[in-house]
């Protein structure tokens, strides 16, 4: 048990419901929600270590359901794409892999019917989920662990929330070597065979045709969802654009990032897997440090901010700061107000924000650069800071692929409420949040481009 006890005191685990592992259990299940992916997963690993450990086989138990805030086809497809690759990952390593949809999507039930030695889930910062995890400890007759397989840096050693990148900084870097170091994928020593009569749909089916689910947005044909794709993805970046980083990662108009966004989201692939990868390219040493910044400090940041702080989706996350200043100017002119659903049409004035708010709509997804501009755009365009929050929130969460995210919850923070920012210079609606014009904006790169990219975007979809 010696062996057990440590496994349990790896700073990504958090022990949820305590015990020892059920002697008679027949195999270890792994609760797959965030992580979807069986290559670079800290969570499916220790499931594997503990089955090796317990001499038992480990199952994957994958349930998705049609009730999560927000999520839509486009989502729901995307989630969709990247169920066989987990299948063929899983099988490689030994591991099953049983795929049950809502209403089929007990975690409890299928316990019953596997009886585990013990439970091993992946951690979400998120309300929604995080409170599942509450439930489940709570009815669970087994062990419950969960792993932080989202963050490199495990976000509980922060111990608390954030003020900004340079407060997490140091901090990250401190504990980055114990942590960025190549995964094992360990192999499962006893190989799963499934019981007889135990149910799973094929990984290739289309259990969302029956859901009740808003069906307004639909998939996009610019992404594809999957481990493989989002290797794809990672390879010809660091290949061909990581070098060029630093001068094009401001340039929506330019394909200079390295879109990873929706998979990361989904967990299709792993922040470990995209920063060895840009580590251990040829990029120059500054091209590598302003990415791995962009991917370590910024994102974990953001999921420092949602994990400490419940009020993330709302103006209590503000600073004082911003709050008093925003107060101050909650009763300034606006020159122009929109409504939620202009705003959602593209029907401003503004023909740069337009083409953000296409983009989007279009494929799923935003240059980061121009969320900026469109969240701060959306605070002046409001009746009040409130509201341009919770519309931004609602539009990012609805349309980007990678939306009901941290990233989006603290990217939509910082440019409203100034969270992870500071003061600027004063100004009408504002205040001391940080300002962004059309004209300034439009300049720091070639924005007629970028508006008719998007037009013919447009043009094609018609």
């Amino acid at each position: 048990m010696n062996r057990l006890q440590e496994l349990s005191e790896d700073p990504r685990v958090e022990v949820r419901k305590a015990g020892a592992p059920d002697a008679d259990g027949r195999c270890v299940v792994y609760w797959m929600q965030r992580a979807q992916r069986a290559v670079d997963n800290p969570a499916l690993d220790l499931a594997v270590k503990l089955g090796n450990e317990l001499q038992k086989p480990v199952v994957i138990f994958f349930a998705p359901v049609p009730f999560y805030p927000h999520a839509n086809v486009r989502h729901y497809g995307f989630l969709a794409e990247g169920i066989p690759d987990i299948a063929e990952a899983a099988a490689r390593r030994g591991i099953g892999f049983i795929l049950r949809p809502y209403p089929d999507h007990k975690l409890l039930k299928f316990c019953d019917e596997v009886r585990p030695a013990i439970v091993i889930g992946d951690e979400n910062p998120l309300r929604e989920p995080a409170d599942w995890r509450v439930r489940v400890a709570k009815r669970l007759r087994v062990p419950l662990w969960t792993v932080d397989a989202d963050a490199i840096v495990p976000s509980k050693l922060l111990l608390r929330g954030q003020y900004a990148a340079r407060t997490i900084r140091p901090r990250l870097y401190k504990l980055l070597p114990d942590f960025l170091v190549q995964p094992g994928n360990p192999k499962a020593h006893v190989p799963w065979s499934s019981p007889r009569g135990l149910k799973s749909l094929p990984v290739d089916a289309d259990f969302m045709r029956e859901w009740k689910l808003d069906r307004s947005v639909g998939k996009v044909s610019a992404w594809k969802g999957g481990t493989k794709h989002a290797l794809r993805r990672l390879r010809d970046f660091v290949k061909n654009k990581l070098d060029a980083y630093p001068s094009l990662r401001n340039h929506p108009e330019q394909d200079g990032t390295s879109r990873l966004s929706p998979y990361l989201h989904f967990g299709q692939i792993g922040p470990l897997t995209v920063a060895l990868a840009a580590k251990h390219s040829s990029a120059s040493t500054r091209s590598k440090e302003i990415f791995l910044d962009e991917l370590i400090v910024q994102r974990e940041l953001a999921i420092n901010f949602v994990r400490f702080n419940p009020s993330y989706d709302s103006c209590d996350c503000i600073e004082p700061w911003a709050a008093r200043t925003l107060t101050e100017h909650s009763a300034d002119a606006r020159l122009v107000l929109y409504t939620e659903k202009q705003l959602e049409n593209a029907e401003t004035h503004d023909p740069l924000w337009n083409a953000a708010q296409k983009q989007m709509v279009l494929t799923g997804w935003m240059h980061n650069y121009m969320r900026m501009y469109w969240a701060k755009k959306i605070l002046e365009w409001s009746p009040s800071a409130g509201m341009a929050l919770q519309r931004a929130i609602r539009l990012n969460d609805r349309y980007e692929l990678d939306g009901r995210d941290p990233n989006g919850y603290a990217g939509i923070a910082w440019s409203i409420l100034g969270k992870h920012d500071r003061a600027w210079s004063e100004r009408p609606i504002f205040g001391k949040v940080r300002y962004m014009s059309m004209a300034s904006t439009g300049r720091k790169f070639d924005s007629k481009k970028y508006i008719a990219q998007i037009a013919a975007l447009q043009s094609k979809a018609a």
